[in-house]
């Protein structure tokens, strides 16, 4: 689900003699606010103050502890809501289902949908532009990303999620059923089996699918600048890379990518090693305009070319072009020989699509 317009992040600064009655009438503010999108009135103001208030604010209480009850407090209503919504299901799906709800990435999404964010008090710049990066990826997201997207989830916000639980939980009484009826609201819409067994983890079904057709995936990595760059080969062929700031992030991204030029779609896939092997030692004259008016004539987007690998001092450079086109829900994707020039690179690449769709009768 997209992310509602994310408005702008309000900002905090340590009270001062003379703004303390501005301070004061900016959180009970947002304790209204915020007690307006939980649908719920706390008989103690100060807990619901607390749960908004980040460990950089000097002054009050953070909302540390409650974090540390709301982490144990949510896991185990949910815990309790699994076990009686799916009578005869066995622990190990369970806790998938516990998992993808109440991940670090899936309770960071419910505090940008809510937009709870922008009533925590804080005193770290550092803060707003790690929230924002990540808001800005989720509103481009075109579905809800049930593992992580291309950027990690910044802790805060799911500790938001987690301290409001502790703070609901305790101002209860310690109620966990009703902390759980007001939490769950918070929550929708909550990932159910049905959808996790629709969309797998991206990373383990692809070496369940490449397991199955007896191929080896191998995803190696390596840093450049500041970002973790991880590459999937599939039979020692490069099919794609992504990068991140966060290893598991990049590997997550990239099997994504992968799978999508692999073209797995409901269980089929186009055989990569068929396509990527049709090159043989003569290529195709002017492959790239003939793969050009092929897509016109069938009507499928243009084809899409990429360096995939460059090696080489500046005057020797060698060059690898990959060139995918997108068929109805498949994609498929091939890569060429090895080129002095990027342009003849491509054409190598166009020259293999050209046999590969020949092959598959799709020319």
């Amino acid at each position: 689900m997209q992310a509602p317009p994310y408005t702008p992040i309000i900002k905090y600064t340590c009270a001062v003699e003379d703004e303390g009655n501005q301070e004061i009438a900016n959180m009970e503010a947002s304790v209204r606010a915020v007690e307006k999108i939980l649908k719920y009135d706390f008989n103690n103001k100060k807990l619901l103050a607390e749960a908004l208030t980040h460990s950089s604010y000097g002054g009050s209480p953070s909302y540390q502890r409650l974090e540390f009850v709301g982490d144990a407090a949510l896991g185990l209503a949910f815990t309790n809501f699994v076990f009686l919504y799916y009578p005869g299901v066995d622990p190990g799906k369970l806790s998938l289902v516990r998992a993808a709800n109440i991940s670090t990435e899936k309770l960071a999404r419910v505090s940008v949908r809510h937009r709870l964010y922008n009533y925590v008090r804080h005193n770290v710049n550092a803060l707003d532009k790690k929230v924002r990066e990540f808001v800005m990826t989720v509103q481009e997201e075109v579905e809800a990303e049930i593992y992580g997207g291309l950027v990690k989830a910044p802790k805060v916000l799911a500790d938001i999620i987690e301290s409001l639980a502790a703070a609901v939980y305790i101002d209860c009484n310690l109620n966990l059923e009703m902390m759980w009826k007001i939490i769950r609201n918070l929550l929708e819409p909550m990932v159910m089996l049905d959808a996790l067994e629709q969309q797998p983890q991206p990373v383990t079904l692809l070496f369940e699918l490449c397991q199955k057709d007896g191929k080896q995936v191998d995803i190696k990595y390596w840093a450049k600048e500041e970002k973790i760059i991880a590459s999937v080969f599939v039979d020692g062929q490069f099919v794609t890379s992504a990068s991140s700031e966060q290893k598991e992030n990049a590997k997550l991204n990239a099997a994504k990518d992968a799978l999508r030029k692999l073209s797995y779609v409901s269980g089929e896939k186009i055989n990569i090693n068929t396509v990527g092997q049709l090159n043989g030692d003569g290529e195709i004259e002017a492959a790239k305009q003939k793969l050009h008016e092929q897509c016109g004539k069938k009507k499928w987007p243009r084809p899409v070319y990429q360096i995939q690998k460059e090696d080489g001092r500046a005057h020797e450079k060698r060059y690898i072009c990959s060139v995918e086109i997108e068929i109805g829900e498949r994609i498929l994707f091939v890569t060429g020989k090895e080129k002095a020039r990027v342009k003849d690179a491509e054409s190598s690449a166009a020259s293999v699509m050209l046999h590969g769709l020949k092959d598959l009768k799709y020319i």
